[in-house]
């Protein structure tokens, strides 16, 4: 079973990932955000498993564009708001077995390692 990686093709952060992966032989599926957005049925499974938190693209203009109290939002308001527009989730975004294990791309390599499970 392969890990499928979401993110955007033009993100570099994305495509260093996806080029560590290929280097490191790994199999990978990479679904693009922009084109096949998760619904929020698969994004609560994220969530409770990674917590909004470090979903949150804080650098992005979406994130920005939110209003002040986004600072007190529910997980449930999260949710929602990343279903309803994918650039709010920071990428890439890893899922192995079903279970999302990894988002973003800048811890250290043996982390990364271990998180993925290779």
């Amino acid at each position: 079973m392969s890990i499928q990686v979401y993110g955007i093709p033009n993100c570099g952060t994305c495509k260093k990932a996806l080029k560590w992966l290929q280097d490191n032989n790994v199999d990978y599926d990479f679904i693009n955000t922009k084109e096949n957005p998760p619904n929020s049925e698969i994004v609560q499974n994220w969530v409770k498993s990674l917590g909004n938190l470090p979903m949150r693209n804080t650098s992005g203009q979406s994130y920005r564009a939110l209003a002040e109290d986004k600072k007190t939002w529910s997980d449930e308001q999260w949710i929602e708001a990343f279903a309803n527009d994918a650039m709010l989730l920071k990428r890439p975004l890893f899922v192995k077995h079903g279970t999302a294990v990894l988002v973003g791309f800048k811890d250290k390599e043996e982390v990364i390692r271990e998180k993925l499970g290779i």
